[in-house]
């Protein structure tokens, strides 16, 4: 216990303070301004918490550098938006019905009705503090979980059972993302190939580079990842505001009547739906692929089930807003469980976490991080010490660190935004596009980065015009380095035994897994049609 003490009072030392021990005041006033920066472009119809988490993320590496002495910094704004996003959701679906991500939808079927009977402030603050009880809830079974989890991971599973687990954690996400599991499937097998492009673990040369020197080293992670994520939406923005240009809907202020106060007596009131909600969340954000979508939907239903007048749902009342606000806010920091314990990213935030780590530092996601190695100090080589354990509890500190801010001061700036509605696609869009290949030229480097960027902006312009999701593909893309690693380091180890995977038991299983997963996701998916 003195131990593990130690380790989380180092992991709060490096957020607050220098190595001269000297207050460090940036990380803080980053995980601020990550958190304001969030809350803003939630509010902000066409915008989400990942699409500005990768745009911010090459402009933080070409400000901070990639050192150790960046790493905090940098995920400490990630942080902050990512907190900031999910809460700033509900101001343009509850003032205007103007859903910015499909799960905010469900906040427009209550949140909307009360601003129309003059409680928009309210249900604002409904919203708010819903929205950070479930964030709150959802870190601390962060805190529980990750830990446990990635030693009992470290302990029983070897090279086989690892690579194994990715392929099963693949198959999950193309099962549940999208509306066909096997294009799921292949387009994460897609994203594997482009990541194999470039220098292999064998050592042999270039491969797939099509005779492109540039390209010896592999495609630009960053360029790569922005293209499918940010210019594929923005190719998309720009055709659909071209189509729509004709139709000019202007928003209109909403009214204001009757008392919009939200006193603790109608907080208590809320707080079992709020914890119900906020558990619901939790238990889907743990799983990879699923996202906020399925537990807006799942918290809203719940609640509605066991209210005593489940007929005033959808007539504007507190509880609908909150049983979905908790909800989806839940999934935000239980998302980081199968990154902090798998090094496996749950959903796009959790992509650019990720990316941030690999691109920042010498730090690695994953069950190795949270082996609590003794702490000594020797002579002539100084303090003995797993520096990854370390900067995980740091993480863990600037997750506790905005969730205060997000207490404190998120509600005040939430209130004042319900402006940003009215900013024209026509003036979003382009202002995206430069930011982006500003930034991916800056921090990879040379005309073959925007070329890269956008190629993949066109892989995800094609993907989503034939609806299927992205996610599988990215996570393929980033876990395809990982995946060669375990198979060809237990190719080594078992001496050249090419069904060496299959004399594991729970590697097989594992494998199996996968395979029951997309049959039965692919004929649940068949008969969906036919039943409604």
């Amino acid at each position: 216990m003195e131990l593990v003490l130690e380790y989380i009072v180092r992991g709060i030392t490096d957020v607050f303070f220098t190595s001269e021990g000297l207050f460090d005041f940036i990380p803080v006033m980053m995980v601020f301004a990550g958190l304001i920066i969030g809350i803003a472009v939630g509010a902000t119809p066409g915008l989400n918490g990942p699409f500005a988490m990768a745009l911010s993320l090459p402009v933080l590496i070409w400000v901070f550098g990639v050192s150790d002495d960046a790493l905090l910094p940098i995920l400490g704004f990630l942080i902050g938006i990512m907190k900031g996003a999910t809460v700033g959701g509900a101001v343009p679906a509850i003032l205007f019905n103007t859903p910015g991500t499909p799960d905010a939808y469900l906040t427009t079927l209550d949140g909307h009705p009360m601003t129309k009977n003059g409680q928009g402030p309210k249900a604002l603050k409904v919203a708010h503090f819903s929205s950070v009880c479930g964030d709150t809830i959802s870190d601390l079974a962060l805190f529980l979980a990750a830990p446990i989890l990635a030693v009992l991971i470290e302990s029983i599973l070897d090279l086989p059972e690892k690579g194994a687990l990715i392929i099963l954690s693949l198959s999950f996400m193309a099962a549940v993302s999208g509306s066909s599991p096997m294009k799921g499937m292949m387009v994460g097998v897609l994203g594997m190939l482009f990541a194999l492009m470039g220098s292999t673990l064998s050592g042999n040369g270039p491969r797939m580079t099509m005779g492109i020197t540039e390209l010896g080293n592999g495609l630009p992670l960053s360029s790569a990842i922005l293209g499918v994520l940010i210019i594929g939406e923005v190719f998309i923005g720009i055709e659909d505001a071209a189509r729509n240009r004709a139709q000019k809907i202007k928003a209109e202020a909403p009214k204001v009547t009757g008392d919009n106060s939200f006193g603790w007596a109608e907080k208590k009131k809320l707080l079992p739906r709020i914890g119900i909600s906020a558990l619901i969340g939790t238990a889907i954000g743990a799983l990879p692929g699923i996202g906020t979508t399925l537990a807006a939907t799942l918290g809203y239903d719940a609640a509605k089930r066991f209210s005593k007048h489940p007929e005033k749902f959808g007539t504007g009342i507190p509880e609908g807003v909150a049983a979905t606000e908790a909800a989806n806010s839940a999934v935000s920091g239980a998302n980081l469980i199968p990154v902090m314990s798998l090094g496996i990213p749950g959903n796009f935030a959790a992509v650019f976490i990720i990316l941030a780590v690999e691109s920042v530092g010498e730090f690695t996601l994953g069950p190795q991080v949270f082996r609590f190695t003794e702490i000594k100090v020797i002579e002539d080589y100084g303090t003995i010490i797993n520096k990854d354990l370390v900067v995980a509890f740091a993480m863990f500190s600037l997750m506790v660190l905005a969730n205060i801010f997000n207490w404190t001061v998120g509600g005040v700036f939430l209130r004042w935004l319900g402006i940003l509605v009215r900013i024209p696609k026509s003036i979003m869009l382009p202002v995206v596009l430069l930011i982006t290949i500003t930034a991916v030229y800056a921090q990879d480097g040379g005309f073959i980065a925007i070329w890269v960027l956008m190629i993949f902006g066109l892989v995800g312009y094609t993907l989503r015009r034939l609806d299927v999701s992205i996610l599988p593909f990215v996570i393929g893309f980033l876990l395809s380095p990982r995946l060669e690693e375990y198979l060809r380091g237990g190719y080594s180890a078992s001496g050249g035994d090419a069904f060496y995977m299959l004399k594991s038991p729970l590697a097989v299983t594992f494998i199996l897994g996968s395979v029951l997963i997309l049959v039965f996701a692919n004929r649940r998916k068949k008969k969906t049609p036919t039943t409604q």
